[in-house]
């Protein structure tokens, strides 16, 4: 680029523009969150930064709906999106699509680590796999008695085996105490032998509530299970561990109870291996549509139109913020101008001049009003008018200055 080409400041933005929005794809970018400001219409406006630098960002209220925790100032995030740039104030944002407290990452790469340890003893391997029950006599869940997935897997089976005996052994499924419970609920089915399958499971949380079912005393115990285990923890895009250990993963607890109320009326092998064939041919052209149309998905289209309208809904909130603040100022400068009117109107009113002390006096034969010495003679009458009542006076004599 030669160094005499000139450029508009329009010109120059846009170039900016086109350089950052292209050059960068999608980042993920950590830091600090300051400075967060939720709008009107549900977009959060928000900093992050780190000790040398900050960047402003946005989250549009569509992701924004999709977070499972409450951003908050002085949390360390991990943000993913795009930068784009706002010309009219020639700055450049972040925009996210979602967010996630730092942490997370760190969790994650410690699951995979321990992953690893397991599967390379074996826990995980297909051969300890161990059929389920076509048509249980009997069920065990291992579950929060007070939490919904309880409540779902229980209505599914009342519905679909009525005749079916389900024993619900409680443990808490979140903090530190529940790993450790869970593990001791699986030995005690299997000492007791009280089931022909294991649910084992809870609804949906966020990657640290569903840490129970990852720790290594849960997952050994899965593994050593005599008896079949389902694992049902959260929903379909959570996982755990024991996901990997047990003889089926569900993808909810409600899928699990489906699994182990199988219908009778439908227990032909042909008719089972023929609907198998057909899931496996409908996956696989599923996932070939969208393979096709994840460039057209709904989400990519979304981000493109904000892309498109950020920068307007930022004008508009320029152009708010200015109206109010011409008006505020309108509004002062009539109240100032009313204060000096009121107070030139008492400064000339008669009545309060007359309140003073002061008198009005007029030359009784003329009727014009006394302004100086030389306006009366001797000899003339005066009229005086006080505040109150009149004072006919005569005069003697004038003295002019």
């Amino acid at each position: 680029m030669a160094g005499s080409e000139k450029f508009s400041v329009s010109e120059l933005t846009e170039l900016i523009k086109h350089k950052l929005e292209d050059n960068f794809g999608q980042l993920c970018v950590e830091g600090e969150l300051s400075n967060c400001r939720p709008s009107s219409v549900g977009h959060l406006y928000f900093t992050l930064k780190d000790a040398g630098a900050a960047i402003s960002a946005v989250m549009f209220r569509n992701s924004l709906s999709r977070l499972t925790f409450t951003p908050k100032d002085g949390m360390l995030l991990r943000a993913k999106g795009r930068l784009s740039v706002y010309a009219l104030r020639g700055t450049y944002q972040l925009v996210c699509e979602n967010i996630e407290p730092a942490g997370t990452g760190d969790i994650l790469a410690m699951l995979e680590e321990r992953k690893r340890a397991f599967a390379m003893e074996g826990l995980f391997d297909e051969e300890r796999k161990q059929a389920i029950p076509r048509f249980p006599d009997a069920v065990a869940v291992i579950s929060s008695p007070s939490g919904a997935a309880l409540q779902d897997i229980l209505n599914i089976l009342r519905r679909r085996a009525a005749g079916l005996r389900v024993i619900i052994l409680p443990t808490p499924v979140q903090g530190a105490e529940a790993a450790p419970i869970i593990a001791r609920r699986i030995e005690q089915a299997n000492r007791w032998n009280i089931a022909d399958t294991l649910i084992v499971g809870r609804g949906g949380g966020s990657l640290e509530d569903l840490l129970p079912f990852s720790e290594e005393c849960v997952v050994r115990a899965v593994a050593a299970s005599k008896i079949p285990v389902i694992s049902a923890v959260g929903h379909e895009i959570d996982w755990s561990l024991c996901d990997f250990a047990a003889d089926l993963r569900a993808p909810t607890p409600s899928a699990a109870a489906e699994l182990v109320s199988g219908d009778r009326l439908e227990a032909a092998r042909a008719i089972r291996v023929l609907m198998d064939n057909m899931l496996e041919i409908m996956r696989a052209r599923v996932a070939r549509a969208r393979l096709c149309l994840k460039p057209f998905s709904s989400a990519y289209l979304e981000q493109q139109f904000r892309i498109i309208l950020q920068p307007r809904l930022l004008r508009f909130d320029d152009a708010k913020e200015a109206l109010l603040d011409a008006a505020a100022e309108r509004a002062a400068a009539m109240r100032r101008r009313l204060e000096l009117t009121r107070a030139a109107l008492e400064a000339a009113n008669p009545n309060l001049i007359l309140e003073r002390g002061l008198s009005l006096v007029t030359n009784a034969g003329t009727g014009r009003t006394v302004k100086r010495a030389s306006d009366v003679k001797t000899g003339d009458t005066l009229r005086i008018q006080p505040a109150e009542g009149v004072i006919n006076a005569l005069v003697k004599s004038t003295e002019v200055s």
